[in-house]
């Protein structure tokens, strides 16, 4: 399993544009064999700020995912939307279990 944490900041007049994009990518994100979760966070103190929690069955999963057309789709879309370059952090889960982290059908 592998983490991968997205951090993002939005120009604010782009906020529903950003949000609209995202929830479509995360919507089909979390429908990929490889994906276990998709989340999409905002910040509550910051409202153009977001985070994307990204758990990979595998370290193939994030590469499948990076290939499809709704991922392409969403960062050509948001990249003029950001206020500053995405960063990201991966890690390694240790509570709970694997099988726990699984997004309810």
């Amino acid at each position: 399993m592998l983490i991968v944490q997205v951090f993002i900041h939005v120009k604010p007049e782009m906020l529903d544009a950003f949000i609209a994009a995202t929830l479509d990518n995360a919507r089909n994100s979390a429908q990929e064999p490889g994906v276990i979760r998709f989340d999409m966070l905002q910040q509550s103190d910051d409202a153009s700020r977001f985070s994307l929690i990204e758990i990979y069955r595998d370290a193939d999963a994030p590469v499948a995912h990076k290939a499809t057309a709704h991922y392409e789709r969403w960062r050509i879309a948001v990249e003029p939307m950001l206020a500053a370059p995405r960063t990201r952090t991966s890690w390694t889960a240790r509570f709970p279990a694997p099988a726990q982290w699984e997004m309810p059908t």
